[in-house]
């Protein structure tokens, strides 16, 4: 009998556990669903408080506004949407800027002729470079000396090939015109949302200014002779002359080929072997049908674009609803802000190998470096001076032919560009 009574004790206990846990969920269930909606309206608030507190800021709330926004204020809206709102997308769309124009065969028969993308010892550096520069004047304010430095230094090395006959000013405003434009049909196409209209004026606005620094004739420009009214007119207008200058020019050629095989290996350099050709298939399901058949590339089987599209969509849709905004706190700023000892600057993230990336305890040993030395990758620090460890000068960026050349050139074109971009705007006020 006492045995039964503590049985029947024991169940009751249970009972009333089992009871409270019931309770509990209950409970869970009741206020998880208004947290979860909470959260999700407050990041979808909070998601679009950035451009428009930037919109306000600057005043470009109307079309007929922006005729007067400034070189200054146009890169300041660019370095909001590259390093705050689309960081991954902003750097992924100039990366294909990049790759983009070795479909044309004149650019890609001189990368091919001087070994700068066809062979992958100098390819790894000469896209560092790149990289470098094209930063050094997107990171900085157009007035900076930084800037000025970068771009003269860029006039220099296109200068020693278009004195040959080797650039021609198609070529260079074909590879501006991509600059400017791939951000925003990239931002259109995978982001969680587009670019508004005062945005692609700022980047309008930014690359004109940068095409004038470089003296790219606009000739072929609609507009070029009574003038654009604004960035968005010049940015529509050079989108437009692009996608002409590629049904024409964009055609199969084998350099094409050889360029575009280096740089896929370039940004599949950190992939495992196993994986290297779902990784080419995924490259060449991000391209376009006329790119693809420039690079003589096969087209993947239709369940890469299926991936491709599922993977952005999913990461659209997060970002949109479910993720809070990046805090101005990790920005992704790309290049470091001051001189080292050396008087030179570092690159603060890299994608295959660590040029101009200055060994730390982070760098060398943080998650990503171990992946690293798994896969038997270098990382900052190894093999001496190869990978430029102690940073780099920006006047001496670029082939190691050119290195300590161009001096005379470098300061001619940086008292030039103290006079010309000052950061104000580059349009004059046309008639209507």
């Amino acid at each position: 009998m006492e045995n039964y009574s503590t049985s029947q004790s024991h169940l009751a206990h249970l009972e009333g556990v089992a009871t409270g846990h019931i309770s509990i969920y209950q409970e869970w269930k009741l206020w998880l669903l208004p947290v979860l909606l909470a959260y999700g309206l407050l990041a979808s608030l909070l998601r679009f408080r950035r451009v428009e507190s930037m919109k306000k800021r600057f005043g470009y709330t109307t079309r007929a506004c922006f005729t007067r926004m400034t070189d200054h204020d146009a890169y300041l809206i660019q370095q909001n949407i590259s390093e705050l709102e689309f960081p991954f997308t902003f750097e992924k769309a100039f990366q294909f800027a990049l790759f983009r124009t070795y479909g044309i065969p004149s650019i890609s028969k001189l990368l091919v002729a001087t070994s700068q993308l066809s062979d992958v010892k100098t390819a790894l550096k000469r896209y560092a470079d790149t990289e470098v520069l094209l930063t050094e004047f997107m990171a900085n304010e157009p007035a900076h000396e930084r800037t000025q430095d970068a771009m003269a230094r860029m006039n220099y090395i296109h200068s020693v090939y278009q004195k040959a006959g080797k650039i021609s000013n198609d070529d260079m405003l074909y590879t501006l015109s991509l600059l400017a434009a791939e951000p925003v049909r990239w931002i259109e196409r995978y982001e969680w949302r587009s670019l508004q209209d005062f945005e692609m004026c700022a980047l309008g606005t930014f690359w004109k200014s940068v095409g004038d620094a470089m003296k790219i004739d606009y000739g072929r420009l609609e507009s070029c002779d009574p003038g654009w009214i604004d960035g968005l007119q010049w940015l529509e207008e050079i989108m437009a002359w692009s996608e002409a200058y590629e049904k024409r020019a964009m055609v199969p050629d084998v350099n094409n080929k050889k360029t575009a095989d280096e740089t896929t290996a370039i940004l599949l350099w950190t992939v495992p072997a196993a994986l290297k050709e779902f990784g080419r298939n995924v490259v060449s399901a991000l391209m376009d049908d006329r790119l693809r058949m420039a690079m003589i590339y096969n087209k993947p089987p239709p369940a890469y674009f299926t991936l491709v599209s599922t993977i952005f969509t999913v990461r659209k849709l997060v970002l949109r609803h479910l993720s809070l905004p990046r805090p101005a706190m990790l920005r992704v700023h790309p290049i470091s802000t001051a001189p080292s000892k050396y008087g030179t600057y570092f690159r603060t993230k890299y994608a295959a190998v660590p040029y101009y990336v200055k060994p730390t305890i982070i760098s060398r040993w943080a998650p990503g470096a171990w992946v690293s030395r798994i896969m038997g990758l270098p990382v900052p620090g190894d093999e001496g001076e190869k990978y430029k460890p102690r940073g780099y000068k920006i006047g001496e960026v670029g082939p190691e032919s050119m290195v300590g050349k161009g001096k005379e050139s470098f300061e001619v074109t940086k008292e030039r560009l103290r006079k010309e971009r000052t950061g104000g705007c580059p349009f004059g006020t046309v008639d209507a």
